[in-house]
């Protein structure tokens, strides 16, 4: 049970929402969903086997909601990544002095989703990669866009994308998405593990980051499962059991707020049932 003060929490990712969600431009319920094109440069389907990649676009509250609703992802950790300060806390990190990014930890199944699927997911919903040090209402270098890659091959695969989605003008700027080899990964504090799952009523989550899920179920539904539920396990059909009460009450919360926050006027433009 987190305490009083760390559920009122909104911290950086969120500062000023209620002002920000009326002014500020970003990801939202009525962006139309646009679907990039798919990798021309990916991995092999891997026969067995879990991978790691670890991606920051912003606050880290959205990007997990995103890849946690991502078949073949196994678990999805926000954290901290490409600072110098070990172990470092996330007023630390707010206060764009220790060089982190808020990051998402992805663990995924190569036989099931790609590393190219992944970025390619990412790069469709989860940000604007033309943003530099910020993302909507967020701004300084802990909001940077960048992926920390494991090994030769995701950077091949990252950079290869970033100039395949160039040279398509698939954006109106270039994309400022930096690459850079994977180093020391900080799991957040737990208060900001699930976030999306467990404050969707958050104007923050509700005008940011649920547009986003919203927008991954429109683009790519086959890929689209419910959500990672807490750090045990999923929320999925292989949970969502009578002997898993919990989880199965709480997944189907989730999507009817959902359904009301996007059959209001948030929800209008957006695609999708």
């Amino acid at each position: 049970m987190h305490s009083m003060a760390a559920k009122l929490l909104i911290g950086a990712c969120a500062a000023g929402a209620l002002i920000y969600a009326a002014t500020i431009p970003g990801v939202r319920a009525d962006t139309p969903p646009r679907v990039l094109p798919a990798p021309t440069v990916d991995a092999a389907p891997a026969a067995a086997g879990l991978q790691t990649a670890v991606f920051a676009g912003g606050c880290f509250w959205g990007v997990q909601g995103v890849f946690e609703h991502v078949k073949g992802v196994t678990q999805a950790v926000s954290g901290y990544a490409g600072g110098s300060v070990a172990n470092p806390s996330y007023e630390q990190v707010s206060s764009g002095g220790t060089g982190h990014a808020e990051s998402v930890s992805v663990t995924f199944d190569p036989s099931q989703v790609s590393y190219g699927t992944l970025l390619r997911i990412f790069f469709s919903v989860a940000l604007d990669p033309t943003q530099v040090n910020r993302q909507g209402p967020d701004s300084g270098t802990q909001y940077r866009s960048e992926l920390f890659v494991s090994g030769p091959e995701q950077e091949r695969i990252a950079k290869a994308y970033i100039a395949q989605l160039d040279a398509a003008h698939a954006f109106d700027r270039p994309i400022a998405t930096r690459v850079d080899p994977a180093a020391a990964f900080y799991p957040a504090e737990g208060y900001h593990q699930d976030y999306l799952l467990h404050h969707p009523d958050s104007p923050y989550i509700a005008r940011f980051d649920l547009p986003k899920v919203r927008n991954l179920e429109a683009l790519f539904p086959a890929l689209r499962v419910m959500a990672l539920c807490a750090p045990s396990g999923w929320i999925s059909s292989k949970c969502c059991s009578p002997s898993n009460t919990s989880v199965r009450v709480g997944a189907t919360w989730l999507y009817r707020r959902q359904a009301t926050v996007f059959g209001s006027k948030l929800g209008e433009g957006v695609g999708g049932g």
